[in-house]
């Protein structure tokens, strides 16, 4: 995969533009402007599930969840799987900061085209709402809804989405995600094990969680958010996190609002993560890496079987972005042992 530059943009700008007030901005990502307004640049292009990966190993097609909502998501069906037997369902969810990203961005169809094939594995990656037009939980409601969806599917397995779904295992359901994508997973996992949703989604048995290099925050600075230097095209800095929880949060929070800090007010809530098993993928460069590993240890406090994985040498997003010099051969690790977890 080529590498993607985070870098800002200047031809983004306009004359125009720079007159504009313009309340929040990550240069060349998104700028928010005062009347409400919001772009998004096209610093990543997005393609079509028709576009072939450099491996060609898996199908994709695109579905709709709800066309009220227009909520939809990307299936990627691996090819040797009319070969196999059932395979694992991985739900997914992209990163971005809650802010920007898409299930058709260039970046994701490689990756996911080729964890399909690689792990073995359905995967579903769905295109949430984005904030800040639509703040937290939005894109919680979507990933569960998306889940609901796949129940009332897989109970009309004669309806439309059969072309996928006879190749899944109901039984082997994991929920995955990058960054927000993964904090979107947890939120969702958490949900899915509330007693007043416990039923919404059976017969769909969430055998797992994958989460890789989440995005939380908090009020108090870790070390490595204090003093992680990042390059330039690094994927995420603490000014830019800093800016996607403004924009993503509900009006009035903090960065201590459990949507960001789960761990701000005690471990209690992560007993309702009911899944038996998590794997936490963290970067030794990303300025989350303290974080994440403080939230790998406090699962494994509340009882839960945690597999924490730390990817030498290089920083947030890598497996997508491709910014990082070891950022190839660490990407082949990660879906390694993403298809040891989900085939367990």
């Amino acid at each position: 995969m080529a590498t993607i530059s985070l870098r800002h943009n200047p031809q983004v700008n306009n004359t125009n533009q720079q007159r504009e007030i313009i309340t929040e901005e990550i240069q060349g990502l998104i700028r928010v402007h005062r009347d409400g307004r919001v772009e998004r640049p096209p610093i990543v292009p997005t393609v079509s599930c028709t576009v072939s990966s450099s491996s060609s190993s898996s199908s994709a097609k695109d579905v709709t969840i709800n066309k009220e909502t227009n909520l939809w998501a990307r299936v990627y069906v691996p090819s040797m799987s009319y070969h196999t037997k059932a395979l694992p369902l991985l739900v997914y969810f992209h990163g971005g900061g809650f802010c920007v990203g898409s299930a058709a961005w260039s970046c994701y169809h490689e990756f996911l085209t080729n964890l399909a094939f690689k792990s073995n594995c359905v995967i579903l990656s769905v295109d949430y709402h984005l904030a800040p037009e639509n703040r937290l939980p939005v894109a919680y409601d979507d990933g569960f809804n998306a889940l609901a969806w796949v129940k009332r599917e897989a109970q009309n397995i004669s309806g439309a989405q059969k072309w996928w779904l006879t190749h899944c295992d109901m039984s082997s359901v994991f929920l995955a995600g990058d960054s927000a994508g993964a904090n979107i997973a947890y939120n969702v996992a958490t949900r899915m094990g509330s007693s007043s949703s416990s039923n919404t989604t059976t017969p769909l048995s969430l055998k797992g969680v994958i989460l890789i290099q989440p995005f939380f925050g908090g009020e108090e600075r870790t070390s490595s958010e204090k003093h992680f230097l990042q390059p330039p095209n690094s994927a995420l800095t603490l000014s830019v996190s800093d800016t996607y929880w403004r924009l993503a949060l509900p009006l009035g929070a903090t960065r201590d609002h459990p949507y960001c800090n789960p761990l701000a007010h005690g471990t209690v809530k992560l007993r309702d993560l009911r899944v038996s098993s998590i794997m936490v993928c963290v970067s030794e460069m990303d300025i989350l890496k303290d974080r994440n590993l403080e939230f790998s240890k406090a699962l494994a406090k509340a009882g839960k079987r945690v597999e924490t994985v730390i990817f030498k040498g290089v920083g947030h997003a890598f497996q997508v972005l491709h910014n990082y010099q070891l950022s190839h051969s660490r990407t082949q690790e990660m879906i390694t042992h993403i298809r040891n977890f989900v085939n367990q």
